[in-house]
């Protein structure tokens, strides 16, 4: 008899078999799509949903499945393999819904929670600004209070998707005097079309758009939006970036599949006769294959009902280290010829996964003092 995990696989796999077609293998949701392009991905993030694919380890109540750790394996891989598009959501499914879960009114989760789910309303993460990355806590913008509205203004950086987006989880400052700093913190949900907001696209050397700068001048938004408490932004802050970096066990399955398609290249090409070439490769799959062990104990401890450990920080360096081994190794392997296509993507795209998620600095500090024990630095 099959395990639950592998009866999902095998569902989740027919389900694609027969519903996924041949022109949308391997397309992804990019930062500025054709209104063509998005019409054809939102049509595509509803079957998903419909059918109970798009967010299996949400709760069923809104659309999941309530699918287990090693369910939720499954239909990584599955999708992976598939080359299946996800939803459209990449941030609002893993990392926005479970803090308005958490935190948001019913009235909130009733709005939110569904329209999300099936792509009707995209969302991004106003977190990052100018001077607070890694150093969240020491956010600027403001949001002061003005009978049942908050007046938000200031400015937000490296919002992913946010030339796209409907709506916003937004971090303000409430309190400018409150000590610690992350006490006079609070999340808002704001309506990106709302008077004040201006969104300029930030082109990375990719040619992407997928980032942008937000600007909020004296923005009105409805005290009905807050997400949990005044003051308590913090918490749901917390949550959010937990989320963003628990998912990812999953990080090794497109880096290996890409590592495979370039070792079958490199192959066609007659690339693998020379032993520096080849030594390269392999040095390559092992890292590869020590990415997916990573993953794997990461994923067996969830299973094992053990709380998320440093695993999440260990995997996302090893992550971003072997993304950009692949793009270097293509353009060892192949020559000059790789600068053309997917490999100089690869090459370009992969500088920033040491800074998405978590900057390498700030992983390999948790890995010094959680798994090593040294001493915290002086702050």
């Amino acid at each position: 008899m099959a395990t639950p995990d592998e009866a999902y696989r095998h569902e989740l796999r027919a389900w694609l078999a027969e519903h996924l077609p041949d022109d949308l293998r391997g397309v992804r949701f990019s930062g500025a799509p054709t209104p063509e392009a998005l019409a054809t991905l939102r049509a595509w993030n509803g079957q998903l949903a419909e059918a109970g694919h798009a967010a299996p380890a949400w709760p069923s109540a809104w659309g999941g499945r309530d699918a287990s750790v090693l369910e939720q394996r499954a239909h990584a891989e599955e999708m992976a393999a598939a080359d299946a598009p996800g939803p459209i959501n990449a941030i609002g499914i893993p990392n926005i819904a479970p803090a308005i879960m958490r935190f948001g009114t019913p009235e909130q989760q009733e709005r939110h929670l569904r329209p999300l789910l099936r792509g009707d309303d995209i969302w991004c993460q106003g977190f990052s600004e100018p001077d607070a990355g890694s150093d969240l806590a020491s956010l600027r913008t403001t949001a002061r209070r003005d009978g049942d509205h908050y007046v938000v203004s200031g400015q937000k950086m490296w919002t992913t998707l946010a030339t796209v987006a409907d709506w916003c989880e937004l971090l303000v400052r409430t309190d400018p005097e409150a000590s610690p700093p992350q006490a006079g913190i609070t999340a808002l949900l704001v309506d990106m079309r709302s008077p004040g907001i201006e969104v300029r696209p930030l082109r990375t050397m990719t040619g992407s758009a997928e980032f942008g700068e937000v600007f909020f001048d004296e923005v009105r938004v409805p005290v009905s939006a807050r997400l949990g408490e005044e003051h308590q932004g913090w918490r749901v802050a917390t949550a959010t970036l937990a989320n963003e970096r628990g998912g990812v066990a999953a990080l090794h399955l497109s880096v290996r599949r890409r590592i495979d398609e370039l070792i079958a290249e490199a192959h066609a090409a007659g690339a693998t006769e020379a032993p520096a070439a080849r030594h390269r490769l392999v040095e390559l799959w092992a890292a590869g294959e020590l990415l997916r062990l990573l993953a794997d104990r990461a994923i067996a401890r969830a299973a094992a009902g053990e709380p998320p450990g440093p695993e999440s920080s260990i995997i996302k360096l090893a992550w971003s280290a072997t993304g950009q081994q692949l793009g270097e190794t293509a353009l060892a392997v192949l020559g000059v010829g790789a600068l053309d296509g997917r490999w100089a993507e690869a090459l370009t795209e992969a500088r920033s996964w040491s800074i998405a998620g978590g900057t390498s600095e700030v992983n390999r500090t948790i890995v010094a003092e959680r798994v090593l024990g040294l001493p915290r630095e002086d702050r």
